[in-house]
């Protein structure tokens, strides 16, 4: 009966019914055709599901960006970038990924990343002689960071439904994220060296001055993730109340210090935020369904067992690990693929030694590299809008970065110290 429920949930997901639907409707046919429960069960499980403190701070991180993006908070970062970066060889590509990883770290979201930065850099990454296709590949590729370098949305969702520490994933988060900021960099670099036009329109020469005035005009963004993270490693609040005092300080930053958010802006700020906090939110009250039904049935136990055939050690796990996540990233939802899978595979990992905070980092990044994979990747698609290119073209734009990112990911899944290095120390 397992079976039919995930294949009648699977169908919907692919023919485009909606992840929660799906979820429900597979588990209503499911008790309905076994009798093991009366339908009450449904409503009582997706209202526990929901009972969770730190899923609060979804909607205020999801806030919090789009404060900052109202607030001309993107802008301000690239021309801080730009002062920084600018003079080296392909330097405004460089531009680009950096100040797709510093706002994404302000957002913790890869389609806004690549909507705010995009819409800036795009034009002027064309103008210095990049081909279009690939200045849309590099900024949907740098949005990916979003979501590794913290706050993540991901990891949140990763910690409430696998009992892993929010604040540990947080500070995890930070090594992999610069990792992959610099590999990105490293493709752009090895790109504009083989381009004449690029290397033609070389920036301007470093000038301090220019430097230190645009870090003043952008320090007051550079500032949030020092308090948001600041705060929680050294135990002043949780990652919940992080969220909160984000909240409160990008609204400070955009009314009173920048003055470039109205409150007229507000209403429209906060049913954007509880628009996209709602569509998560309704996913995990139904998929804590479909785990208490993997639960009652033991699924779990089963498809452990049928792996154990072909998984005898780490390696060989990790290896059937990623590869499952490069499909399943490119082809649903990330915070549904963390909800239903994670709960099934990742025990199994823990019972031959792995650590459970590189599984879980893993899981995270690899889904998340979902983002820039055809054909369901969000950022592609964000950056299809902005550009006006085509879908196909921006995919064989976002290639060579789509390609490093993936191998950075296996690199991380063989080399535990790049994730795990940070927390240890910390302790």
């Amino acid at each position: 009966m397992t079976g039919v429920m995930f294949l009648i949930m699977l169908t919907g997901i692919f023919i485009g019914v909606p992840v929660a639907f799906s979820i429900l409707g597979s588990g209503i046919v499911f008790l309905g055709m076994t009798e093991l429960k009366p339908l009450v069960l449904v409503a009582q499980r997706m209202v526990t599901g929901l009972d969770s403190f730190p899923l609060l701070a979804v909607p205020l991180f999801v806030l919090v960006g789009d404060l900052m993006d109202r607030g001309g908070i993107s802008k301000r970062m690239v021309n801080w970038a730009e002062s920084l970066l600018g003079w080296i060889p392909g330097g405004l590509g460089i531009v680009t990924i950096v100040s797709c990883a510093i706002f994404a770290a302000l957002t913790g979201s890869g389609p806004a990343t690549v909507a705010a930065i995009g819409a800036i850099m795009i034009p002027s990454l064309t103008q210095k002689g990049y081909p279009k296709e690939t200045a849309a590949g590099m900024a949907a590729a740098g949005g990916a960071l979003g979501p590794i370098i913290p706050p993540s949305i991901p990891m949140i969702i990763y910690g409430v439904t696998m009992g892993l520490s929010i604040p540990k994933m947080f500070i995890a988060g930070i090594v992999p994220g610069i990792f992959l900021m610099f590999l990105l960099i490293g493709v752009n670099v090895f790109i504009s060296l083989r381009n004449p036009e690029i290397l033609k329109h070389r920036g301007e020469a470093f000038s301090l001055k220019k430097f230190l005035k645009n870090t003043y005009s952008a320090l007051g963004a550079l500032l949030l993730p020092v308090i948001i993270l600041g705060g929680i490693y050294s135990g002043v609040f949780t990652p919940t109340e992080a969220a909160a005092v984000g909240v409160i300080y990008a609204l400070l930053l955009g009314i009173v210090v920048y003055r470039e958010v109205k409150i007229s802006d507000l209403p429209k700020a906060l049913v954007k935020s509880m628009e996209t906090a709602a569509m998560v939110d309704f996913i995990i009250a139904a998929a804590n369904l479909l785990s208490w039904i993997m639960s009652v049935t033991k699924v779990s136990n089963t498809v452990i067992n049928s792996l154990m055939v072909f998984i005898h050690n780490k390696f060989t796990y990790l290896l059937v690990l990623m590869l499952l996540l490069f499909v399943v990233g490119a082809l649903m939802d990330t915070v549904a693929a963390i909800i239903i899978i994670a709960p099934i595979i990742v025990p199994m990992g823990i019972e031959l030694g792995c650590d459970p905070l590189h599984l879980g980092m893993i899981f995270v990044i690899n889904l998340v590299i979902g983002y820039v994979t055809p054909p369901f990747g969000y950022n592609l698609f964000t950056a299809a809008s902005i550009t006006g290119l085509k879908f196909n073209q921006v995919v064989k734009g976002v290639l060579p970065f789509l390609v490093i990112e993936m191998i950075a990911v296996m690199i991380m899944a063989y080399v535990p110290g790049i994730i795990t290095w940070l927390p240890n120390l910390l302790g």
